[in-house]
């Protein structure tokens, strides 16, 4: 028809109707720079200022006696090896205790076992060492038992409240499509649990390394021997060694297991940017 004009009602060109949905947002790094070397950074300048002093330091017969002919690298070694093998066996016993205990047969035993547990960390640990060695005698099994009675509760409370949080839904779901129970409990259950169960760890290693400066009491070597001869001879240099040690190798455990955390993570259970 001449003098009408048609127009288009679908209001405009196809590629401006149906806009693209926008592409998902990247989720950032789980590793940054300033995880991987901040607290390195200031550790190692922790160390060359104490080296710095010691250098300026004038230190007597006893104070090089006690810090020479490689006492201070046997004790850092004896101090690693208390902590690695106290956390050993901690993950031996409680990782597979929580996960009995969250199992309908075992959890009328729960209550027992988390007595317990808090009985080993609420006895004062120097008491807790000192009945040991009554026990035991005087060596390294003393101080071991006594670490890792100690360090038990967190990684046996994280491991119970990290699989009691699962969905029961999802549970469902995994047993609905055929997984048998050994398969749920480790293709889904221990899978959520991981960010719990590794920071129960993570608060097991610190506890450890404090803990293993008590070892000396017992006869367990570690960085407690320079504490001890540093405040009973008097010899601030021998004493700031061993203190300084110790909250060195503290807050490194802490960073690689902080590291190892964010490793294992699941990347399902990361929330979105």
């Amino acid at each position: 028809m001449r003098g009408l004009a048609f127009r288009d009602e679908g209001g405009g060109p196809p590629d401006e109707e149906e806009a693209a949905p926008p592409p998902p947002a990247a989720k950032p790094p789980r590793m940054t720079w300033q995880k991987l070397t901040l607290l390195p950074a200031v550790l190692i300048a922790v160390l060359l200022a104490t080296w710095l002093w010691f250098e300026q330091a004038d230190l007597d017969a006893l104070t090089r006696n006690a810090l020479s002919n490689g006492q201070v690298s046997k004790a850092l070694w004896q101090h690693i090896e208390l902590t690695v093998i106290s956390t050993f066996f901690v993950l031996v016993i409680a990782i597979p205790l929580g996960v009995l205990l969250t199992r309908r047969m075992f959890r009328r035993a729960t209550p027992a076992a988390m007595t317990l547990a808090n009985m080993g960390q609420a006895t004062p640990a120097i008491g807790l060492l000192a009945l040991l060695v009554i026990w035991l005698g005087i060596g390294r099994k003393a101080a071991l038992i006594g670490i890792i009675a100690y360090a038990v509760l967190p990684v046996l409370s994280n491991t119970i409240a990290g699989l009691k949080a699962n969905d029961p839904t999802l549970l469902e779901a995994a047993r609905g499509i055929g997984m048998s129970p050994l398969g749920v409990l480790t293709r889904v259950e221990l899978p959520l649990a991981v960010p719990l169960i590794l920071a129960g760890v993570r608060t097991a290693l610190v506890l450890n390394v404090g803990t293993a400066t008590l070892a000396t009491f017992g006869g367990g070597g570690g960085l407690g021997v320079l504490i001890t001869t540093g405040i009973t001879s008097q010899r601030m240099p021998v004493l700031v060694v061993g203190s300084v040690l110790t909250v060195v190798l503290a807050l490194l455990v802490d960073w690689l297991a902080s590291l190892v955390e964010l490793l294992l993570r699941p990347r399902g259970l990361e929330a979105g940017p």
